[in-house]
């Protein structure tokens, strides 16, 4: 429905009013107001002004005549701005809700001393008397320096290096140090001249480098923990060190001839690492031969020892039957070594034969038989007579008692 409903009796209606405007009322258009137009602003303000103070305890305007009523009028100067004043509150203590990430630490100070450390989640600190700084704690940070510097043997290097760092107390990051970056950086130099200064060149340049970084780590922790910054020192890295522009030449013509150098001596290690190993072995070997030959000839030595006392025991016995068998075994010890052939007959000399076949091969199987045997046409001779009364006399031969051996 609009506003201004035509007829009706005059009747208006507007979002301000509670309904319509009735009798001679305190308007100054009369009684019977016919008028099809929209509302005065200015009025349909002051509606809105008596409810806002009927609302704040205020009396506002009522019923006819226009004017306000008793001490209306004073409260309603300070209704707006009560209404703002809450609307300020609300809008400030909205404004101090805050969230704290995971990865956060939150540091509050109220007019400027510290009060907590809040955890990760949703806060709320009042805005203004509060002041909430957010750190980082589980970032790692990082620092480079480029340095050219003296070192103990008063030459020149240039250094680049950085370090790596990570905050470990929020309090002290944040109060004890104004610039904690800066000072890290100030920190590093320091720490850096000061072992370079005691370091030789040839280190820095070769094999000294790892030495340097965990040396410049421990100091630059030491001079972080007296200035009370709050940060831990994760890693520092070399990433080059150099001889000045004008010698970098021969500097590395140094470093050439040195790794030359090592790779000798590696290649030198590597080969008596092969060698030696070997040589030990064929220690070993001949160590483990003698002690098997010492074994063996002790439990020859044994042996015999063993034998000769169980012969002993057998000669006591029967010293007769003992010596012959002796004898006879050393016979045919000694005799199956030599190619000779000795026949014995009864009632005359031994005759001795030799094996022609085997003096004829010559040094491949007899040459041991021509040193011992001195062949004679005679004794040949000798021999093919001998054999020759052996044929016919073979009835007189059966008492022979031979023993061959080649």
């Amino acid at each position: 429905m609009a506003w201004n409903e035509p007829g009706g009796g005059g009747k208006q209606h507007d979002p301000w009013s509670g309904g319509g405007r009735r009798g001679g009322g305190g308007n100054g258009n009369g009684g019977g107001n016919n008028n099809q137009g929209p509302p005065d602003l200015d009025e349909a303000l002051k509606k809105f002004q008596d409810k806002l103070n009927r609302m704040l305890g205020g009396r506002g305007k009522r019923g006819g005549g226009g004017g306000n009523g008793g001490g209306g009028g004073k409260r309603s100067t300070f209704a707006l701005p009560g209404l703002l004043a809450i609307i300020a509150l609300a809008v400030w203590a909205a404004s101090g809700f805050y969230l704290v990430d995971q990865s956060e630490r939150g540091v509050v100070l109220r007019f400027g001393k510290f009060q907590q450390i809040v955890s990760p989640g949703l806060h709320w600190n009042p805005p203004i008397v509060d002041d909430v700084r957010m750190v980082n704690v589980t970032r790692v940070r990082s620092v480079s320096q480029t340095k050219s510097m003296l070192t103990r043997d008063e030459n020149i290097v240039q250094v680049e290096i950085s370090a790596q760092f990570r905050v470990a107390d929020p309090r002290d990051y944040v109060l004890n140090v104004r610039t904690p970056e800066l000072s890290i950086e100030n920190a590093l130099d320091s720490a850096l001249r000061h072992v370079v200064g005691g370091t030789e060149m040839d280190q820095i340049l070769t094999s000294g480098r790892e030495l340097l970084a965990d040396t410049v780590s421990t100091r630059l922790q030491s001079y972080l923990n007296s200035y009370g910054l709050g940060v831990s020192i994760q890693a520092i890295n070399v990433e080059s060190t150099s001889a000045p522009d004008a010698v970098q030449d021969a500097f590395d013509d140094v470093i050439k001839a040195r790794e030359d150098r090592q790779r000798l001596i590696n290649d030198a290690i590597g080969y008596a690492n092969a060698i030696i190993p070997e040589a030990q072995g064929q220690a070993q070997r001949m160590i483990e031969q003698a002690q098997g030959y010492r074994e063996s000839v002790v439990a020859k030595a044994e042996g015999q020892t063993n034998r000769f006392n169980s012969l002993l025991t057998e000669y006591r016995q029967a010293p007769q039957v003992m010596r012959d068998r002796m004898y006879l075994e050393s016979m045919t010890e000694v005799l199956s070594k030599t190619s000779k052939v000795l026949v014995d007959i009864d009632q005359g000399s031994p005759l001795m034969v030799l094996p022609l076949d085997k003096l004829n091969r010559g040094d491949a199987n007899g040459s041991g038989s021509q040193q011992d045997i001195n062949v004679t046409p005679s004794l040949i001779e000798q021999m093919r007579n001998n054999s020759t009364g052996s044929s016919s006399n073979s009835s007189q031969t059966s008492g022979i008692r031979r023993e061959a051996r080649q």
